[in-house]
């Protein structure tokens, strides 16, 4: 079942060249799927288009049959964002921001408590959800904005390099979250520049050039004998 349908997706800023030209791809139940590219590529620009952060007229994406453009409340009630440089209410404790979120999206108060102490047990971040945000540093953001896309169980995950910044074990507890979801008929979408932690962990993937889709795919198609690495230098070069 498609989660994610991006069909003939282009962005240009000021009429200028096109930084994302005529995307399509698919996202599926339980995929987790990798999106590669050189900085400038066209992975942010599509990535805030799905998400409903940036407007766009040509082509049409659909997160699980609803239309970004035509039904966006209802994507935006399926979906989760992670941004590479989360961007919190810092004036709030972590507790507080997850509890905004959780109201926000309806989330009965024995849910959240449940979600909240399960993330935040894995993400090691509980004994710090009383105090400021402000006082945080980059990883224990990063955390809280993990545990807040969670809180709703959304049907499409998005990332934007969600690694960055997380020490080794917050790292592997993300994967493990990824799988977890995705094995309760979730999907994920992400942008890495991490093309080894791609390769162990995505299931399909796509390269991105100049704004263009050079090639995508599963990743025992696209990879064959090489590795992910070998692949995406020979084809950005």
């Amino acid at each position: 079942m498609s989660i994610l349908k991006i069909d003939n997706y282009s962005k240009s800023y000021n009429g200028a060249k096109k930084a994302a030209d005529n995307i399509s791809l698919t996202v599926e139940s339980g995929d987790i799927y990798g999106f590669i590219g050189h900085n400038g590529a066209g992975k942010s620009t599509t990535i805030r288009a799905i998400v409903g952060v940036l407007d766009f007229s040509e082509g049409e994406i659909y997160i699980d049959g609803h239309s970004v453009k035509n039904e966006p409340l209802e994507c935006k009630r399926l979906t989760a964002y992670i941004p590479d440089n989360p961007d919190l209410y810092e004036n709030l404790t972590g507790m507080q921001y997850l509890n905004f979120i959780a109201d926000l999206f309806g989330v009965s108060s024995a849910d959240r408590k449940a979600r909240i102490d399960e993330y935040a047990g894995k993400l090691e971040i509980t004994d710090a959800l009383g105090d400021p945000i402000s006082s945080y540093s980059h990883g224990m953001k990063q955390k809280v904005a993990i545990i807040s896309a969670l809180i709703h169980e959304p049907k499409l995950m998005v990332m934007d390099e969600p690694f960055v910044g997380l020490d080794p074990k917050a790292a592997y507890m993300l994967k493990e979250i990824m799988h977890d979801m995705c094995k309760r008929g979730s999907a994920v979408f992400f942008s890495t520049h991490v093309l080894d932690v791609a390769e162990k962990l995505c299931n399909k993937v796509a390269i991105i050039k100049e704004g263009k889709i050079i090639s995508q795919g599963t990743m025992e198609e696209l990879v064959g004998e090489k590795s992910l690495e070998e692949v995406f230098l020979d084809q950005i070069t």
